[in-house]
């Protein structure tokens, strides 16, 4: 089951909200309130949906709702934006307030991530708890964003089955240093079947300028101002070197630290079951049962 709810988020943008699992029953059949709140916030190029199988160990014990962000997924995709970090956050507050999630745990992968503990250090008063996932802290440059466009211009477009998205984002991408089947996997949910082919549901130039805002500048400061309980995720082949997350945690003032072997960038999807294990015991100790 998955059940969409629409969010309003900053200037009126629609957003996709989702839930990938019924609430659970008492013994009489009948729904039980709806536990601790989580906000489940996608990386760039991601959708909600990437977020289902976190979502419904989750619902066990917790209302667990992904979020699409503005222009992922099923949410509006704004031609002229904003893309910018203060939007991305406000959107974030208006999900949560209008859910009712509050406090609310985030988690976020990446962009995602960033966007949550943005978000924690503005409105302390809403989150409970964070878990960022493989995002770096530190500033990535001129350099990293160029390789970006390069990297998308070099998109093969348009594919003609997703057989071929999964082969070419799996084993065939230039980027990979070996193949990878979860990346073809996770490609080919953001694809979408137009009249020439499989085609991104995304813009490629909306997530460029997404990037850009975050990309040229350093977040320490904002991470410092975290008060809440909060776990930085690694897997042990991302883009978040080991050194910078136990940094990250020595800045946080309530930070703990796990990494998941065998994992890439895309945790979560990577490796679900070491991504549960590492996030499930943070998550018992910091909400309530």
């Amino acid at each position: 089951m998955a059940r969409r709810i629409d969010v309003t988020g900053a200037g009126g943008v629609r957003l996709a909200a989702w839930e990938f699992a019924d609430p659970p029953k008492a013994d009489g059949g009948e729904p039980t309130p709806p536990g601790p709140g989580v906000l489940l916030l996608h990386g760039l190029m991601g959708r909600a949906a990437h977020w289902a199988r976190t979502a419904r160990w989750l619902a066990t014990r917790h209302r667990a709702v992904a979020l699409d962000q503005r222009g992922h997924g099923r949410s509006e995709k704004p031609a002229d934006g904003p893309f910018d970090r203060a939007t991305y956050v406000a959107d974030a507050e208006a999900a949560v307030e209008q859910l009712g999630l509050a406090p609310v745990t985030l988690i976020g992968h990446s962009m995602g991530a960033l966007t949550a503990w943005q978000l924690a250090a503005r409105r302390p008063d809403l989150v409970r708890a964070l878990v960022i996932c493989d995002m770096r802290a530190s500033a990535l440059g001129s350099a990293s964003q160029a390789e970006w466009a390069e990297w998308f211009a070099s998109w093969p477009l348009p594919f003609a089955t997703l057989a071929d998205v999964r082969k070419w984002f799996g084993e065939d991408d230039p980027r990979l240093e070996r193949p990878n089947p979860a990346r073809g996997e996770f490609f080919a949910e953001v694809m979408t079947e137009r009249s020439d082919g499989w085609r991104p549901v995304f813009s490629r130039r909306q997530m460029l300028k997404a990037r850009a805002a975050w990309v040229h500048d350093a977040h320490w400061e904002e991470l410092a101002l975290v008060e809440c309980p909060t776990l930085v995720v690694r897997g042990l082949d991302g883009e978040l070197g080991r050194a910078e997350a136990q940094e990250m945690v020595r800045v946080l003032p309530r930070g703990e630290y796990a990494e998941v072997t065998d994992a890439g960038h895309l945790v979560h999807y990577d490796q679900p079951d070491g991504w549960r294990r590492a996030v499930e015991p943070f998550l018992a100790s910091v909400l309530p049962a």
